[in-house]
């Protein structure tokens, strides 16, 4: 048994994060900040699924415990760059295992509001590294980004291409994560995991994201948006697939035994943005109404994640195909918003 520190746990892969580790007999304790980039009310949903109730989460710096699981999920709200609140939880706590998940996510909005991104990303990526080194965490698995590729021609994506040319400031936090985390490896011992993450999608996702955004219009018969007239693809990632290989990069031992490792974490089979959209009018039944829009600042034109490294070093093996994860999105869509 691990005690395992989550931050972001009231995100989409956090929250599925902490479910599977404790289905696994870990001690969790769960962190975020609860920020009003989307919809509050999910995040807290979210949360009332591992036992948290809103009462309590949502007041900052006070423990929760779950009503489910005792003292085998707790929850925390704080901010990550808060460097008072931060290192007492890690003084109290002494984590074996740090998951950092939270962010100021989103490539579109970090246009508009470029500052959260720095908060978050940056100064609070630094302050989660400053404490792993002062209590002694042996190892912190980060999420990075498949942002960080760019607009590269070369695919499928491979962690040693040259990622130096991001092209959205989200893109370059990610980058800047890598980094750090490679200097704190090599400064202090601290074995450091960084994960692309390509497109992930399933129950409990992000209202941001294509996948929520494109069921919600086309079942309130709006017109869903389109963007570079859908000459685009994604390595569309099903939620499972991401958490399984979270959960063996967190506490299992690799065959890689370098102190810095950087994986791509995907599907490995990229999918076009009008084909997914046709599989997803099937499964609900209902014609898209399309709105062709140009391309969007700081979007790429395809994903593709060459996934062999994670699969050598982890025995990662993505099973979800788009048609099944799509039923399942739907699924859970309709029976949270009684649709």
């Amino acid at each position: 048994m691990k005690k395992i520190l989550i931050t972001g746990a009231a995100g989409f892969i956090g929250y599925h994060l902490c479910e599977a580790l404790i289905k696994k007999g870990h001690d969790v304790i769960g962190l975020d900040n609860i920020n009003d980039y989307y919809d509050v009310n999910l995040k807290y949903a979210r949360l009332d699924q591992l036992g948290i109730e809103k009462e309590s989460a949502s007041v900052f710096s006070e423990i929760s415990e779950s009503l489910i699981h005792g003292s085998h999920m707790q929850f925390i709200r704080l901010n990550l760059e808060d460097r008072n609140a931060l290192p007492k939880l890690f003084k109290t706590y002494q984590f074996d295992m740090v998951c950092n998940l939270a962010a100021q996510a989103g490539v579109r909005y970090s246009i508009e509001n470029p500052e959260a991104y720095i908060d978050s990303n940056i100064n609070g990526f630094l302050n989660v590294l400053e404490c792993c080194r002062h209590h002694n965490v042996k190892r912190l698995v980060y999420a990075s980004s498949s942002s960080v590729y760019g607009n590269t021609d070369k695919i499928p994506f491979d962690e040693n291409a040259n990622v130096d040319q991001p092209i959205s400031l989200y893109a370059a936090t990610k980058k800047s994560n890598e980094l750090m985390a490679h200097t704190y490896s090599h400064l202090y011992n601290i074995e450091t995991i960084g994960l692309r993450f390509f497109t992930v999608y399933g129950p409990w996702g992000r209202p941001e994201m294509a996948m929520f955004l494109f069921t919600d219009a086309i079942l309130n018969n709006k017109p869903i948006n389109v963007f570079n007239n859908g000459n685009l693809s994604r390595d569309f990632t099903y939620i499972d697939d991401i958490v399984e290989g979270v959960v063996n990069t967190l506490i299992k031992d690799s065959k890689n035994d370098s102190l810095y490792k950087l994986y791509n974490i995907g599907n490995g089979k990229p999918v076009q943005l009008l084909d997914f959209i046709a599989s997803l009018e099937k499964v609900l039944d209902i014609s898209a109404i399309k709105k062709m829009l140009p391309m969007q600042a700081g979007d790429v034109h395809q994903t593709f994640a060459d996934t062999s490294r994670l699969e050598h070093d982890y025995n990662y093996k993505p099973q979800i195909v788009v048609d099944k994860g799509i039923k399942a999105f739907v699924l859970w869509y309709k029976g949270f918003y009684n649709k």
